[in-house]
């Protein structure tokens, strides 16, 4: 089932994701109904709180990224890379920062460059609850941050400098009252 994305303004995109276990309710359901929204949405990542659930999972998928080539020399790697974090914890950033162009479901027509580190340790369960600690780097490393900020109640937009935050407010009071034309369902603040 598609779920409507909540958009920027919304409160439950700014709060800390609570931790679950393997018995949420109706667990398996919401993980295949977050991908099938993603998927409808045109994205490569999707976090609970951006379909109103406070809580600690988030899908990715950038198998769409290896036929980019610009990701030619990892594009073995990302026609793989479908995963859901649960719970996950972001042990330690590392390696230079680059900038990148974000963009997020949440806040549509908005894409802006974000720095973050290039290399990342994170822990997490996976959609059967086995645990893992692996490492990414590359944009494999960028999607899951951006993904990973939203469970800590962290927009992309937060990490503007002060100029560029003011440059976007225009956009994402619009975005807030709903006037903003996309091609999924949204679900905006009252």
């Amino acid at each position: 089932m598609i779920l409507p994305i909540r958009a920027f303004g919304d409160p439950v995109l700014r709060k800390v994701g609570k931790d679950i276990d393997k018995d949420y309710p109706g667990l398996q359901e919401l993980i295949d109904n977050m991908f099938e929204t993603m998927y409808s949405a045109n994205g490569i990542g999707l976090a609970a709180p951006q379909i109103g659930l406070d809580i600690r999972l988030f899908v990715i998928d950038v198998t769409p990224l290896a036929e980019d080539e610009d990701y030619e020399d990892i594009k073995d790697e990302l026609a793989e890379f479908r995963k859901v974090f649960i719970n996950a914890q972001i042990l330690e950033e590392s390696g230079e920062e680059w900038k990148f162009n974000e963009g997020c479901l949440s806040i549509p027509d908005v894409r802006e460059d974000v720095k973050r580190k290039g290399t990342i340790v994170i822990e997490y369960y996976d959609e059967n609850f086995v645990k893992h600690t692996e490492t990414f780097s590359d944009i494999r490393a960028r999607v899951i941050q951006h993904e990973y900020d939203h469970i800590e109640g962290v927009l992309f937009t937060d990490h503007l400098s002060a100029l560029k935050k003011k440059l976007v407010k225009g956009k994402l009071t619009k975005i807030s009252q709903g006037d903003v034309s996309i091609g999924y369902k949204m679900r905006f603040p009252k």
